[in-house]
């Protein structure tokens, strides 16, 4: 059976892109139909942030053809999961989420043990790209255990 995933982010051009190219990257031949977006539309039909993208690719990720998109009513009942990057972004969804929606809502880092936190921290404006990479791979690696 296919698991549809959906990170979700702020802008949608750090951390859930990110977190799409990680999860496509280490799911392997997993049936999953993989996505990002934003909580805003300030980006939308914008690339990555250029820092998201020099870190994933030094990490052997390509996720310059990724486009930002603000998350979709539709999306709710697309998707089995839909991980939020912080709890900020949970509380938005939680707020627009129709009802009668099947997807499991949370933290991207609940999948994640021992890391100590439970949101990743925006890198927009404190440039911690290496930061938020190393703590979704964690989240990402726990999510493919659980899934």
């Amino acid at each position: 059976m296919t698991t549809s995933v959906l990170y979700v982010c702020l802008g949608n051009i750090c951390r859930s892109p990110t977190a799409e190219g990680i999860l496509r990257k280490l799911a392997g031949d997993r049936d999953l139909i993989i996505d990002s977006a934003g909580t805003g539309a300030w980006h939308v039909g914008d690339p990555p942030d250029p820092r998201a993208i020099a870190e994933a690719r030094q990490r052997g990720i390509d996720i310059s053809g990724l486009r930002a998109r603000q998350v979709q009513a539709e999306d709710f009942h697309r998707f089995d999961q839909i991980l939020a990057m912080d709890r900020s972004n949970l509380r938005d969804l939680e707020r627009i989420r129709p009802s009668g929606s099947k997807a499991d809502l949370r933290l991207c880092l609940s999948d994640a043990s021992g890391l100590g936190q439970t949101d990743v921290p925006d890198p927009y404006y404190d440039g911690g790209f290496e930061q938020a990479y190393e703590l979704i791979e964690a989240a990402t690696k726990g999510l493919l255990q659980r899934i």
